[in-house]
């Protein structure tokens, strides 16, 4: 067979070889990219790898250019290198997970996020203010017990401890990671009532927050509350955000599934809303840890509590907007957390 008719017989599968390399080695495509993936399955690819290496045999036997023999090798050695090559451990899928995989998840549901960040920042805000303008609100959403309980939390007098009593670290990690959790996995298992749930979830949450923080800033007592919540805001509020965009597109997944089936539709916005869950609950874990151990800590001047909060709000935020921007969409990325 003719050079020239081997290459118009073959062409095609060359090409599309050489795009799925394309997509999941050198130019690293990203999530969002791959979502729109309509090229060859990575089921295909050992069955297309063996096709590639007799394509090269035989063209080195027919005697053909240096061109397309050297086209074909480079081919196979860089099929050879991603279909062949050691998978990651169990703990290094679960960190490349949480370093690219769980960002790249987060941004890919980019509008879910930003409307769970409007629906619990907007009314936290605002309850905040209007406390500012007229303390007594305050009392229209707590008991005078609660608020009693509030201020004496975070009391400026109090030299010791910082928002709880006299319990143990240990005791209080415990503490924050069953409610840091629950309140996680509510706003995002909410969004099952066709959004509604989330919203809802999100909106009182913010409405709480915010009122317990316009109290304590009306009464004097903000200073105490702004040092304790400096260290542990970033990850616990960031992640409750996260939790309520996963819940709103669960329910979106219900409300317009668009081609699919309903059922297929949540299946698969329930199997992404579980591994954002993942990344949220080591976020909820890891603030809690911080709340437990530092933030609790009177003694520490300000401006360290300020910094080490500021430090932990920049990390965060960057990971999430640039985690996984150069990293490779496959398989052991987007389910290390089944690890």
């Amino acid at each position: 067979m003719k050079q020239d008719r081997f290459i118009d017989r073959h062409q095609a599968e060359w090409i599309a070889f050489e795009q799925w390399l394309d997509a999941r080695g050198d130019v690293r495509r990203r999530v969002r990219e791959a979502q729109h993936w309509d090229g060859l399955g990575d089921a295909d690819m050992p069955a297309r790898y063996r096709r590639l290496c007799q394509h090269l045999a035989l063209a080195r036997r027919r005697g053909y250019s240096a061109v397309l023999t050297d086209r074909l090798q480079g081919l196979m050695q860089r099929g050879h290198g991603l279909l062949y090559r050691t998978p990651p451990t169990r703990p290094q899928r679960a960190m490349r997970f949480l370093l690219a995989g769980f960002p790249q998840l987060v941004r890919a549901e980019r509008g879910a996020m930003l409307a769970s960040l409007a629906l619990f920042v907007v009314p936290l805000v605002a309850i905040f203010i209007a406390i500012q303008l007229r303390p007594e609100l305050a009392a229209s959403l707590f008991s005078p017990m609660e608020l009693s309980q509030f201020e004496q939390m975070y009391d400026p007098a109090d030299t010791d401890r910082l928002g709880r009593d006299g319990q143990t670290d240990v005791m209080m990690f415990g503490h924050y990671v069953w409610n840091n959790v629950s309140i996680g996995f509510r706003t995002f298992a909410s969004g099952l009532l066709a959004c509604v749930g989330a919203v809802i979830v999100l909106l009182t949450n913010g409405v709480m927050i915010g009122g317990v923080a316009g109290h304590l800033q009306a009464v004097g007592h903000g200073a105490p509350f702004w040092r304790f919540v400096a260290g542990h805001s970033a990850p616990e509020l960031i992640a409750i955000v996260i939790a309520g965009g996963a819940g709103l597109r669960l329910g979106f997944s219900l409300i317009a599934p668009g081609r699919r089936t309903r059922r297929d539709a949540l299946v698969q916005a329930g199997r992404r809303g579980a591994l954002i869950c993942v990344g949220v609950l080591a976020m909820l874990v890891f603030a809690a840890f911080v709340e437990a151990f530092w933030s609790s800590l009177a003694w520490m001047p300000a401006w360290i509590k300020y910094t080490v909060g500021a430090g932990l709000w920049t990390l965060i935020v960057g990971w999430l907007l640039l985690g996984g921007r150069d990293a490779a969409d496959d398989a052991s990325l987007r389910d290390g957390a089944s690890a």
